[in-house]
């Protein structure tokens, strides 16, 4: 039996014992210079990539709202303008109790106000009640984690105490915000329009605004809170008014507090639009029309009692630039009501009638049902006798009489199968005797209009080929197509030759067009018709805006007039329209410094269970060289001579006084007139 040496085993055990230290430390060394040489590659390898991610994902990037552009009236007045302010924003608590809610808020709001009252500017009071409205805590405007505004326009004062006592209210916050505001003179409402937020409803139900939601460049992109225009010229001209984002960048750590310097890019403001609206006239349209509602829903006399009449519209245009100079839907509204980009449903209830431009769309007066609304006309109605000079026009241009040719005007005219003839008759059941063309526009004549322009159109194109030469006509003066103005709403108009044609004849079509019925149109339509009458065929695009300018005042965009189509008449035929549409009757224009063509006309609309009358009126002047073209329709006004013209005369007047319908304003002469005795005054006292 074999014994080990215990100093042979020691030896051995040594031996070992060293190879395994040597083997551990080569290991070691071994992994050691692995990661010496990882991290030789990280840092000058990897390292520039590495430091660049490590940056962007440490970099949070918050997008500011540019200032929206503001908008001008012609002569510089602000009507629509967009400020910089410190706004105060409530946030219901998380987890909240209803029950402890409304006491909560309370206690806030009379903290707030006392903190209003004590170091808010004195013109921007608000009661305890007003702050609960705006902390909206019946969820009527907001969500549950959506910041209510309470207050815009916050004084240095009030920031400084709400920043440095943040810890005595509940859930509030400050942020900077462009506000946009309107003037209190309520100018050209409707057409302004108004804003709302982009997101929900706007993003969703508008196209526009749909493809806005796929932008891709940063200074372009929507954001959620953000106020945009959803109609009239706050939409039309969105792009322009609303500018270009700005960018403000910080570092933060992983625990998102910021950890260096903020870098702001400045947002890029709107431009702004100057409009061709001149503030005085339309002023003094939307109070000739609401005067006049009241005065002839009340009138002692009957030729101008209207006891329905509610609502009204005028449109004023240029008749050689297409310029609107004034453009009234009334009653209007405070549009500032839309403050914050939100409405509750009890204010929208109270303007939802109004909110709407009547002289470009469909509206209809507030009633307290609509079974009630049923039983009147809206702002669209027929053209009435103001169609007469038109149909003279076709008449002549179509060869069916000349302008010497006399018709013998008995009261009535009748048309269709014998014992079945449907009788065409006068207003009051006037009979005129010989009437010339001019002669029939001057007096108004049904029956002529019947015979020798809508049965003798019947007969030179049987059937459906003369509703087709009727409509053609219509559409190159305007009527049944857009005017193009590019407003949000607009209606073509309302057709109904082609629905007579279907289910009487075309010849009922033909005759009952001829003196305005069959059809009904918007005021501003009528407007631009007026405007081909007095330039003798010439249909201008309607313009709202003189020029753009960018914020530093540069001119980034001006406007010419846009012809989008002429027609061509012999002179004679013009001159004979004039003639008539010269020696109309007419109530409110006696004493006028100027000459001036026109036709009244008093349209009727079936509505539910009556015959609605509506006084339409257009004119332009002066008569021998047109300036200025104007329609003003008066749903439920009855005679248009009565209910319409003596608005249409104030606006001719203003116009006169703030432009001058012969160059020189009459404004201008006020002044001069002022400087001589000023002048004079100083002499005397020199003496």
């Amino acid at each position: 039996m074999l014994t080990d040496d215990p100093q042979k085993r020691e030896i051995n055990n040594k031996r070992h014992f060293s190879f395994r230290l040597n083997l551990f430390f080569f290991i070691v060394f071994g992994l050691f210079s692995v990661l010496i040489i990882q991290l030789a590659i990280l840092q000058f390898v990897e390292g520039p990539t590495l430091s660049a991610a490590g940056s962007k994902k440490s970099t949070r990037n918050v997008k500011i709202a540019p200032i929206r552009g503001n908008i001008y009236d012609s002569e510089g007045k602000a009507i629509a303008y967009s400020t910089s302010t410190q706004s105060l924003y409530f946030s219901i608590p998380p987890n909240y109790k209803t029950a402890d809610l409304e006491k909560m808020a309370r206690e806030e709001a009379a903290n707030l106000v006392e903190i209003f009252d004590k170091y808010g500017d004195p013109e921007l009071k608000m009661t305890v009640d007003d702050v609960i409205k705006q902390m909206d805590l019946g969820f009527k405007l907001n969500n549950i984690s959506t910041p209510r505004r309470i207050k815009s326009g916050l004084t240095n004062d009030e920031i400084a105490y709400f920043l440095g006592n943040r810890s005595k209210f509940v859930g509030i916050d400050i942020m900077e915000e462009s506000v946009r505001h309107y003037s209190q003179d309520t100018t050209a409402v409707q057409l302004v329009g108004y804003l709302k937020k982009f997101k929900g409803g706007v993003r969703e139900n508008f196209s526009f605004y749909a493809d806005k939601a796929k932008e891709t460049e940063p200074e372009l992109q929507y954001l959620e809170d953000e106020e945009v225009g959803v109609d009239g010229l706050e939409m039309l001209y969105q792009d322009a008014l609303r500018g270009k984002n700005g960018l403000k960048s910080y570092p933060v750590n992983n625990q998102e507090v910021i950890v260096g310097p903020v870098q702001i890019t400045n947002p890029q403001k709107g431009d702004d639009l100057y409009l061709t609206i001149n503030r005085g006239v339309q002023q003094t349209t939307e109070q000739a029309i609401t005067d006049q509602i009241k005065k002839i829903s009340t009138s002692s006399l009957s030729a101008e009692r209207a006891s329905y009449a509610k609502i009204g519209f005028a449109v004023a245009i240029e008749v050689d630039t297409g310029k609107v100079i004034a453009m009234a839907s009334m009653p209007d509204y405070d549009p500032n009501i839309w403050s914050g980009g939100r409405i509750n449903q009890e204010d929208y209830d109270n303007i939802k009638n109004v909110v709407n431009n009547g002289t470009i769309t469909e509206v209809y007066p507030k009633y307290d049902s609509d079974e009630e609304r049923a039983k009147h006309p809206s702002s669209l109605v027929p053209l009435g006798s103001t169609m007469k000079p038109l149909s003279v026009l076709i008449g002549l241009n179509e060869g069916l009489f000349k302008t010497t040719d006399v018709y013998n005007d008995t009261g009535v005219f009748k048309f269709g199968k014998a014992g079945h003839e449907v009788p065409i008759i006068n207003a009051g059941g006037h009979v005129y005797g010989a009437l010339d063309p001019a002669r029939a526009i001057e007096k108004s004549s049904n029956p002529f209009m019947a015979a020798m322009v809508g049965s003798r159109l019947n007969q030179k194109y049987p059937g459906a080929e003369g509703v087709d030469i009727w409509d053609k006509y219509m559409k190159e003066f305007g009527l049944g197509v857009s005017t193009e103005s590019g407003l949000y709403m607009e209606k073509k108009g309302v057709v109904d030759y082609y629905h007579e044609l279907e289910t009487a004849s075309a010849q009922s079509a033909l005759i009952r067009a001829s003196f305005g019925q069959q059809a009904r149109y918007t005021t501003l339509q009528l407007a631009v018709y007026a405007s081909m009458l007095a330039n003798h065929g010439k249909r201008l695009k309607p313009q709202f805006v003189n020029e753009i300018k960018d914020s530093a005042g540069n001119v980034v965009q001006s406007f010419t007039p846009e012809v989008l189509n002429t027609v061509d008449f012999p002179e004679e035929y013009w001159k004979e329209i004039e003639t008539g549409m010269g020696k109309v009757g007419v109530q409110g224009f006696d004493g006028v410094s100027y000459t001036f063509n026109r036709k009244t006309g008093t349209a009727q609309s079936d509505v539910k269970g009556r015959r609605a009358d509506n006084g339409i009126f257009i004119a332009y002047a002066p008569a021998d060289k047109p300036k200025l073209a104007v329609a003003v329709v008066m749903p439920d006004g009855g005679f248009g001579g009565w209910s319409a013209a003596p608005v249409a005369r104030k606006i001719f007047d203003a116009y006169d006084y703030e432009v001058g319908l012969n160059g020189t304003p009459g404004k201008a002469k006020d002044v001069a007139a002022s400087t001589e005795t000023d002048a004079a005054g100083t002499e005397t006292t020199v003496q």
